[in-house]
């Protein structure tokens, strides 16, 4: 997330080669993955479920990876509607991003 990157957010990025863009709300970060201007948006800040529900359904249908940062599947529609981290990136990114994660997080 741009406006409140992860803290490991540049260790990651140096772990698979990126850069970090800063953009916008959770729904332009993953229109930007989907779209191919931007590799993955990872967010550990936390938001709620109508934060990232829109944005990572398209994404999934879309054929791109929407987990948790520990690789674990999204949850909505549970009473804690709390989701604290998110990453949204291309399926053949997935395995190297959520290693790095693990690496640093």
């Amino acid at each position: 997330s741009a406006s409140r990157p992860p803290a490991f957010a540049d260790a990651v990025a140096e772990a698979v080669g990126g850069d970090l863009t800063p953009l916008g709300s959770a729904g332009a970060k993953t229109a930007a993955v989907v779209r191919g201007e931007a590799d993955a948006y990872i967010h550990a800040g936390g938001q709620y479920q109508w934060d990232s529900a829109a944005p990572a359904g398209v994404a999934l249908a879309r054929g791109f990876v929407a987990v948790r940062v520990d690789g674990s599947p999204l949850e909505y529609n549970v009473e804690d509607t709390y989701l604290p981290d998110l990453v949204v990136c291309r399926a053949d990114l997935a395995d190297d991003i959520l290693a790095a994660i693990a690496s640093v997080g």
